[in-house]
């Protein structure tokens, strides 16, 4: 067992295509002896957008500070703080930032989604 502030984790600048303003945080993983799950913290600068993308895996999602809309199968959805989100496998799906502070949200992940 281990607590961790998440603050501690550097985050990692997400470079895929079609991502702008988006930082990662890894705060637990298989390399701290987590078998099945990842949890992660984004952070989306203002304006920014996760890339239009799906996988095989579900995300569960915690919106902890900010404001935003979600893309998913050509609609668009609005989400605040304290929202929780659930994204199916296989559904194309985008995180954006609509508004002019920082959005912050944990992400859930299967250990095979990394």
């Amino acid at each position: 067992m281990f607590i961790r502030n998440y603050k501690e984790v550097n985050p990692e600048p997400v470079e895929m295509e079609g991502a702008k303003g988006v930082k990662m945080r890894w705060v637990i993983c298989q390399k701290d002896g987590a078998p099945n799950f990842a949890m992660r913290v984004f952070e989306l600068e203002p304006g920014g957008y996760t890339p239009y993308h799906r996988h095989e895996w579900e995300h569960e999602v915690f919106i902890k500070d900010g404001q935003g809309i979600i893309v998913s199968g050509g609609k668009e959805f609005q989400f605040k703080a304290e929202d929780a989100i659930f994204v199916p496998p296989d559904e194309l799906h985008q995180f954006k930032n609509t508004s002019d502070e920082k959005l912050e949200f944990l992400c859930l992940i299967p250990n095979k989604g990394k």
